[in-house]
């Protein structure tokens, strides 16, 4: 790979050219045609500079506008090296993968759920039921759909005051979000978020911040918080630690919160595999049916505080993202009649077993109840070469850069979604994935 990097510059540039864009585009077309391969590092930056006498300057707008092209990653501690393949247009994580086996998106529907569901919804498409459920949606829905929803929040001795609907948990966090933090505002998030969330700050020129973090979750000084407006976390099976934030640490977030003056956004998506734990002072709580039963039907939920409730009632509204009215009333039905209470208690008992399964092939890391895993791959595999060769063996899996915040810097990792496949297939994919982490990523191929 040294040798050819030596090519590319030492003899058209050396001391000669010092022009980023060109030795940008040299690079990139060594990219494309295969020249430079998926997982390959390049050069200390310092190192690449002396060598091939660049300016060091000049080296480091290269990796930049490489990594703005897509074509490289950084991972941190490590170095910078050649992805599997551009960054798709599409955003992370939303749109079903080509592959048989899918790990990257991370949703479960169980045998024999979708008749559950369907048996609740009968009087449903009755015509005299079905005329209310063609009314305009509101935001703060139904009189039996507000005391459902506020069943289903409640946790750890909390109760929310209100509820308000969207569409799903994505409108919920960007209704939240929509009252937060101003266009052009800065949003304090954990070093690797939900992609949605980096989605939503593109387009609102919003810049993340990430906040410290460790081993139970963020782990913040009132001083972090300067300067931000708001902040996102994942406090419950965090997407995609796999990491719960103690009791303890919750009380303490929330004084800094409260210190700070500053509302959280806390995303509950997953709570219902974990115990009852409380949420945070001064947090507006989204949640959602999405995982709970499924995507393709479901409600988005936001409990704000009370000081907050009007405002975000007017962002759903002002913002079209009101759940529609069959929705809300499916929900009604399946939230009353024991259904998603049923369902999410089978679901909890087939996230541990799924759990187990992982752990029996690989060594990963996170909560065992959570529907998702983090595995730091072994050497020397880098993330993105490693999704590209599960990718041709037909597995798809989430690269840790999909949920970095700061550009171009990861941790040599991926997400495992356990959730979707069944279980026996999921077993056999885990098999391949532990066969692909043993095997030489650079056999066969001319380095």
């Amino acid at each position: 790979m040294l040798g050819a990097i030596e090519t590319l510059l030492s003899v058209q540039y050396g001391a000669i050219v010092d022009d980023y864009k060109r030795i940008a585009d040299k690079l990139a077309a060594a990219i494309a045609a295969g020249t430079l391969k998926p997982g390959d590092q390049l050069p200390p930056q310092r190192q690449m500079a002396r060598r091939y006498r660049i300016a060091n300057s000049t080296v480091a707008r290269v990796y930049t506008e490489l990594r703005r092209r897509g074509l490289v990653v950084g991972e941190t501690g490590r170095g910078t090296f050649v992805r599997a393949s551009p960054p798709a247009d599409a955003p992370a994580l939303t749109e079903p993968p080509l592959a048989t086996v899918d790990m990257e998106l991370n949703f479960s529907v169980l045998p024999g759920q979708a008749a559950m569901q369907a048996a609740s919804l009968t009087g449903l498409i009755r015509g005299d039921v079905m005329a209310s459920a063609l009314l305009p949606t509101t935001a703060t829905g139904s009189p039996s759909l507000r005391a459902a929803a506020v069943r289903m929040m409640s946790r750890g001795g909390w109760s929310p005051s209100s509820v308000v609907f969207t569409g799903n948990g994505r409108q919920a966090i960007a209704a939240a979000l929509e009252v937060l933090v101003p266009n052009g505002g800065r949003l304090g998030v954990e070093p690797l978020t939900y992609p949605v969330v980096k989605g939503i700050a593109v387009r609102r020129g919003i810049t993340l911040v990430p906040l410290p973090m460790d081993s139970h979750g963020l782990a913040l000084r009132p001083s972090d918080l300067a300067g931000v407006d708001a902040v996102y976390m994942q406090p419950t099976l965090h997407n995609p630690l796999g990491v719960t934030m103690p009791v303890e640490r919750r009380a303490e977030l929330g004084a800094v919160l409260t210190q700070a003056g500053i509302y959280a956004i806390e995303d509950n998506i997953y709570g219902f595999l974990a115990e009852d734990l409380p949420p945070l002072e001064r947090t507006v709580v989204v949640d959602s049916l999405s995982k709970r039963l499924a995507p393709g039907l479901t409600v988005g939920f936001i409990a704000p505080p009370a000081e907050l409730t009007d405002r975000v009632v007017a962002a759903v509204r002002s913002t079209g993202l009101a759940a529609q009215h069959f929705a809300m009333e499916a929900a009604v039905r399946w939230l009353t009649d024991g259904v998603v209470e049923r369902i999410c208690a089978a679901k909890r008992e087939d996230a541990l077993a799924r759990q187990e399964v992982a752990r029996e092939y690989l060594t990963v890391t996170g909560d065992p109840r959570a529907y998702h895993c983090w595995w730091e791959l072994p050497e020397p595999w880098r993330a993105e070469a490693f999704v590209a060769a599960a990718a041709r063996l037909g597995i798809a899996l989430a690269p840790a850069a999909a949920f970095a915040v700061a550009p171009g810097h990861s941790r040599n990792a991926v997400r495992l979604s356990l959730s979707s496949p069944p279980l026996e297939t999921l077993r056999t994919a885990l098999q391949t994935l532990a066969r692909l982490a043993a095997s030489d990523p650079y056999e066969g191929l001319d380095t």
